[in-house]
């Protein structure tokens, strides 16, 4: 029997083009997203089940699995990519923005991962994939929301990594840098603002000129999906993956450098 894969998110970008590269590699596919009205071809491939997810909805996420485990006869890999980002300073922030941010990039993966735990007890096996980010390793101004969102996700992780070991559950973390995907577009359009916090100004200039030049050789979302595939394939207990040169760079000198070093080579970088 196929492997089948259930992936939250798969209307556009990593989720998208993951659900293809599983499919074309043989898996069966639950292919879930918000509005199933999205007009990709996900629906064209026979092995591709496309169905309605939306993460902050608990009743969806538990229709969605019963529906993928009565395709396919169960569901071997969950991988939970649904997620955006909230930009700009905290201080401009609301407080429907915060509580949005972290209700799908935390409290949404959460839902998804207790739902279908019972489903993998029972079998004796399964493997989450949390798709993550460098920002999940490393403090960045101008997205604190996201970046601490994130932090929420890799220490979930991190942590039921050692609880489900017991239940031959595997939980492994991908961890992209920038993704030349729409997600920098939606977190542009969703950017907080505020025209009285003028005392930000200069502050806010010169780290989105920076910004902008710190994301040479970020990775496509090709690449994100292949090493999320190769996570869900390499039988290892490895927890987690990173992908893209800017990411690979920053981890590495969080893991590297001694802690005054670090906050000196991050404050450079930054112009702060």
């Amino acid at each position: 029997m196929n492997k089948t894969v259930l992936i939250t998110g798969t209307s556009r970008g990593i989720g998208y083009i993951t659900a293809k590269l599983f499919a074309e590699n043989g898996w069966n596919v639950v292919a879930t997203m918000r509005n199933t009205d999205s007009k990709n071809n996900l629906n064209n491939y026979k092995n591709i089940f496309v169905t309605t997810l939306d993460i902050t909805q608990p009743e969806t996420i538990a229709q969605s699995i019963n529906q993928g485990i009565e395709r396919f006869g169960k569901i071997d890999v969950l991988i939970n990519n649904a997620a955006f980002g909230q930009f700009g300073l905290f201080e401009a922030t609301t407080v429907k923005q915060i509580e949005e941010q972290f209700q799908v990039n935390v409290f949404g993966t959460m839902h998804v991962t207790q739902a279908i735990l019972p489903h993998f007890r029972k079998n004796k096996q399964g493997t989450i994939i949390n798709i993550s980010s460098a920002a999940g390793r490393i403090g960045m101004p101008m997205v604190s929301l996201y970046s601490s969102s994130k932090f929420a996700i890799e220490g979930f992780s991190e942590s039921l990594y050692y609880e489900l070991i017991s239940q031959n559950i595997k939980v492994k973390l991908i961890e992209p840098g920038g993704v030349d995907t729409t997600f920098h577009k939606t977190a542009e359009e969703k950017f907080a603002f505020n025209e009285d916090l003028a005392d930000y100004n200069n502050f806010t200039q010169k780290f989105l000129q920076k910004f902008e030049k710190m994301h040479d050789g970020i990775a496509t979302p090709e690449q994100v999906a292949n090493l999320i595939y190769n996570a869900a394939i390499d039988d290892t207990d490895n927890l987690r993956y990173i992908v893209g040169n800017d990411a690979t760079t920053w981890i590495g000198a969080r893991t590297t450098l001694k802690e005054f070093d670090y906050i000196a080579y991050m404050k450079n970088l930054y112009e702060v």
